[in-house]
């Protein structure tokens, strides 16, 4: 079965064409600047990166560029889009009504488009996608993948924030958490890959990158993770500011005459390692100024790694234990100053790293010694290809 992988965003999609039997992604590559100018990228399995500059008003011509690329006479990954068998979509948000991924009917649109509120930014641009698709391949199956779905096994204990509980009850004001497919997929290939027993098994998952969570999993379900009702709680992330007091936001708009939305506009655009730093929201780019001696630099570096371990303290806490300790995404797969740095504050579990091993960039590895009493390692994510296992799944 050949699945078509799309992930919308406000102005951009990334997509991917992935065999289901062989697991072998096709084609892949992203439409940028939708709405402004509009620019494709297509690269083949073993071609040469193809990039095409051409109008796209909108998601519809951005999908048909796509469809157009995958279908090509030369370079195409496929001879026709009869051969696409199901489509897999990313949804950021499903609130409290999607547990797990679902088919995509009118019925479940009109449920998503309810969650509309929680992610104004993401939630519409992910059912644009499902609607282009659909006018453009119809009768071809689509699955909504839902960000959220795999952190709905969290108890209350864990969900609900320290305010009247009307809020919750109408508004849904709650902790959701965010990088769920992420999460998935990497607790599950950690008990794969460390050989731990999946129905007695507790694993950190340390999804690092522009934005970062961190996530407690216990037997394979969610028990609490790092971000909240919005993508803005818990670590400092490339340009998001983290979990704060919340006075501060009064704070900075008296002193800096800001009303509610240019306070957020700080908090999720010119907070975190770029705002720390006044540098850039790069970590490569902070190690490099670090190391010439730039403290902003390395205070900024150092802030996420001691927010890491503190989570990571925290959820060895929740789960009065754990098995494995797992690193993901951008900075987690590829910054071993970073693992390095959180795995010092974790002495006390017994953990060792080999700082040799830990070098390694990219790769799926164990970075403990033989001796360490707790197993770490890292695991590259795939949410594409969870996705399309989802998709496959369910069609």
């Amino acid at each position: 079965m050949n699945v078509l992988v799309i992930n919308c965003g406000s102005s951009s999609l990334k997509y991917q064409l992935i065999n289901s039997d062989t697991e072998a992604v096709l084609a892949k590559g992203l439409c940028e600047r939708i709405g402004i100018d509009g620019r494709l990228v297509y690269k083949k399995a073993g071609g040469e990166k193809e990039i095409t500059e051409a109008p796209m008003p909108t998601h519809k011509e951005a999908i048909q560029m796509v469809l157009d690329a995958l279908t090509n006479e030369k370079t195409g990954a496929i001879k026709s889009l009869k051969e696409v068998d199901a489509i897999g979509h990313r949804v950021v948000h499903g609130g409290e009504k999607f547990a797990s991924s679902a088919v995509i009917t009118d019925e479940m649109i009109k449920a998503v488009e309810e969650c509309n509120d929680l992610a104004p930014l993401h939630n519409p641009a992910n059912l644009i996608g499902i609607r282009v698709c659909s006018e453009l391949m119809p009768g071809v199956p689509q699955v909504g993948v839902f960000d959220t779905a795999f952190h709905q096994t969290m108890p209350p204990k864990a969900y609900l924030y320290g305010l009247p509980l009307d809020y919750y009850k109408n508004y849904k004001i709650r902790r959701y958490g965010f990088h769920g497919t992420s999460h998935s997929f990497v607790s599950k290939r950690a008990v794969e890959f460390l050989g731990l027993d999946k129905e007695n098994s507790k694993v950190i998952v340390c999804h690092l990158g522009n934005g970062s969570s961190v996530s407690a999993v216990v037997n394979g379900k969610c028990i609490d993770t790092s971000m909240g009702m919005t993508p803005l709680e818990g670590l400092i992330m490339g340009t998001r500011s983290g979990s704060i007091d919340p006075a501060i936001m009064e704070f900075i708009a008296k002193k800096e005459n800001l009303d509610i939305a240019g306070v957020m506009d700080v908090l999720n655009k010119k907070s975190g390692l770029y705002g720390m730093s006044g540098l850039s929201s790069d970590m490569r780019d902070l190690e490099d100024a670090a190391a010439e001696g730039n403290v902003d630099a390395k205070n900024a570096r150092e802030a996420l790694g001691y927010g890491i371990a503190k989570y990571v303290g925290g959820y060895v806490a929740a789960m009065n234990g754990v098995d494995a300790i797992v690193f993901t995404a951008g900075i987690g797969e590829n910054d071993n100053l970073v693992r390095e740095d959180v795995c010092s504050y974790l002495g006390y579990l017994g953990i060792s790293i080999d700082k040799e091993i830990n070098k390694k960039r990219g790769e799926e590895i164990v970075i403990s010694t033989p001796d360490s009493k707790v197993k770490v390692a890292v695991i590259p994510t795939n949410e594409e290809l969870a996705i399309c296992r989802e998709t496959v799944a369910l069609v």
